[in-house]
């Protein structure tokens, strides 16, 4: 179950966690809320952001495959949290990053190019019935036609790990100008 906090009660437990008296665990308690790592990720988003970063978003930021396997990539070679590196790549969110790991590992490079969420028709079976005709009409040339995109990603992305493995520190140095427009162009 996912609980929702109101932007004015994150800013209040941030504040009260600064102030110094108390530890995370008791911050939690004395607010209510369920866990000590979620005021952790609180705190370190306003000392990023400020406290426009704690704010719950009206829209939904979209991001691309390739910067979703990047930011995987970054966790995995590095050995960062999913935190630190939402905070390294501009995401307001870090509890994002867990549901692309989770989706990465169920169904590859593939999942991460759905968009989540309900389709805007509102009749689940107009939506099942255009799903099951879709996949029907779909020809063996638009099924390969996909699956060399996906395979031409994957290489992309084989490339870009090599590279960050040789040179770690020089790729993240080079891409980093990148990867904040990135974000910044998506949260628009």
């Amino acid at each position: 179950m996912v609980t929702k906090y109101s932007d004015s009660l994150k800013l209040k437990v941030v504040r009260d966690y600064q102030e110094g008296y108390l530890g995370l665990r008791s911050v939690a308690d004395k607010h209510g809320i369920r866990s000590k790592s979620q005021v952790d990720r609180w705190v370190k988003v306003y000392e990023k952001f400020g406290a426009e970063g704690l704010k719950t978003s009206k829209h939904k930021e979209t991001y691309s495959v390739q910067f979703k396997l990047d930011v995987l990539s970054f966790i995995k070679r590095t050995g960062s949290s999913e935190t630190e590196a939402a905070l390294h790549f501009g995401l307001k969110q870090p509890t994002r990053i867990a549901s692309w790991k989770k989706v990465f590992r169920e169904r590859g490079a593939e999942g991460l190019d759905r968009a989540k969420g309900r389709s805007p028709m509102s009749d689940t079976s107009k939506r099942r019935k255009n799903k099951q005709i879709k996949e029907k009409d779909r020809t063996n040339e638009q099924k390969l036609v996909k699956e060399n995109e996906l395979l031409r990603l994957e290489v992309e992305y084989l490339k870009k790990l090599q590279a960050f493995q040789m040179d770690p520190e020089g790729y993240l140095e080079r891409h980093k100008q990148r990867y904040h427009s990135n974000s910044k162009n998506n949260s628009d």
